[in-house]
């Protein structure tokens, strides 16, 4: 399990020098398929870490900083929202500084919450700093519903009033207090809030059921930087022990790797029938992963701690995959899974269970000559000789990211447009690609 080192920071001031980035409706990229990846990737700081460690940051009157953090579109879009509540945010090269002394507002507005779910964790510690939170309801990509009785159940059980109209999560609570949470099913957004809450809450909070995702221990360490006493993150229980507002400091952290965009990679290489190494990858995050890349016939060789290489050399084989919550198949790989999968001998089934409406990719790799049947959660891909290039349209973060794995492996050209979700969830990715040799750019 990926252990980052954590030490506190002295406290300073900063001023916001950085604003949030916009992407032009009318850019595409434009791949030019058929060429082997080749050399060697360094592998960002996770989103799904860093973007919850931004919001605990909240949770100190102090300052705290992150390292080795994406340069995402989420990412500043989460510094917007915690400069709302009255921080400061500086954003400079890889690296976070909050400083949340002087919080004074307790209200996360539509306008940004609803643009990216991940924001909606600032629930959770606003309830624990200030004992009061409004936050609009959370957006996002459109892969289905994604709802929130979960966070109120367990927010209610800490003892929060919840009131939920005109689009808005409004709670309060004169003093939280420690009790036994089951969760229904393991929620990654849900425990990470509880958690966030129970952190200043009298006594001790249980969570049974927690979601197990490893950005959960990376957010868990952060907080017990800061001076929390948290124990069982990345297990099914999770146990903190409450402690004081006055308790709680700065902190530095170093955010885990981004097994997606690692496996992202990985499965381009496999499209491409490349030969890359992946370097700052904790491949103990992607055995699920791994294990199907095997069956499709890729070889994997884990090199040290950090680094691994994929070769593919020939054609790739069917496999069934099914998502799973944490350590399962992960559901943001299922689109970038079904775009190698197009192309593999034999017929292939994956099933979603995660979200009902992530098969969203199919139509588009439709269009590049793929043979998908959608039948409720499970898609039937029967894999053709090739894909052949084509303009398509992105429509969430992750499929977005299967495009351009389709596009890379594909014969001809392809554009690929609405590249403001690939922003979203990619650090950089078309110039990484294009050190690996591919053939891509940005118009």
């Amino acid at each position: 399990m990926y252990k980052p080192v954590m030490q506190e920071v002295e406290p300073k001031k900063v001023e916001i020098i950085d604003k949030v980035q916009t992407v032009d409706a009318d850019e595409r990229l434009i791949i030019r398929g058929g060429r082997p990846l080749s050399g060697s990737v360094k592998i960002a700081g996770a989103k799904n870490s860093v973007l919850k460690m931004m919001a605990a940051a909240i949770l100190s009157n102090d300052v705290c900083v992150l390292k080795n953090v994406p340069d995402l579109t989420d990412v500043h879009m989460m510094a917007e929202v915690i400069r709302q509540l009255g921080a400061k945010v500086t954003i400079a090269g890889n690296e976070v500084t909050i400083d949340a002394t002087n919080l004074n507002n307790f209200e996360a507005s539509y306008e940004l919450v609803s643009q990216f779910r991940a924001s909606f964790v600032v629930l959770g510690p606003l309830l624990a700093r200030a004992g009061q939170a409004k936050v609009a309801l959370p957006g996002g990509c459109a892969i289905g519903e994604r709802r929130i009785d979960l966070h109120e159940r367990g927010l209610k059980l800490l003892g929060a009033e919840i009131n939920i109209e005109y689009g808005y999560v409004n709670a309060k609570a004169a003093r939280l207090i420690g009790s036994r949470i089951y969760l229904d099913r393991p929620s990654h957004g849900a425990t990470e809030n509880i958690m966030m809450a129970a952190v200043t809450a009298e006594g001790q909070t249980i969570i049974e059921n927690a979601a197990q995702e490893p950005e959960i221990v990376d957010l868990a360490e952060f907080i017990n930087a800061m001076g929390g006493k948290i124990s069982g993150a990345g297990t099914y229980q999770i146990v903190i022990d409450g402690v004081s507002l006055a308790d709680l400091h700065g902190a530095v952290k170093s955010t885990m790797p981004d097994r997606l965009e690692a496996g992202t990679f990985m499965f381009a290489a496999i499209a491409t029938h490349g030969d890359i190494m992946l370097e700052g990858v904790d491949a103990h995050l992607l055995y699920s992963v791994i294990s199907k890349m095997s069956d499709i016939g890729a070889e994997i060789s884990i090199l040290a701690p950090d680094s691994l290489r994929i070769r593919s050399r020939n054609n790739p084989r069917s496999t069934d995959i099914t998502t799973q919550p944490y350590p399962g198949f992960p559901t943001d790989l299922q689109a970038q899974a079904m775009a190698v999968l197009t192309t593999a001998e034999g017929t292939s089934i994956v099933t979603e269970t995660i979200y009902e409406n992530r098969f969203m990719q199919v139509a588009e790799l439709r269009r590049m000559g793929a043979d998908i049947t959608v039948t409720g959660n499970a898609a039937v891909v029967k894999g053709v000789p090739r894909l052949t290039g084509a303009e398509v349209r992105s429509s969430d973060i992750r499929a977005s990211a299967a495009l351009v794995v389709a596009g890379l492996g594909a014969q001809g050209v392809t554009e690929v447009t609405e590249l403001h979700h690939l922003d979203r969830g990619y650090d950089h990715l078309e110039a990484k690609l294009r050190a690996l040799g591919a053939d891509i750019y940005r118009r």
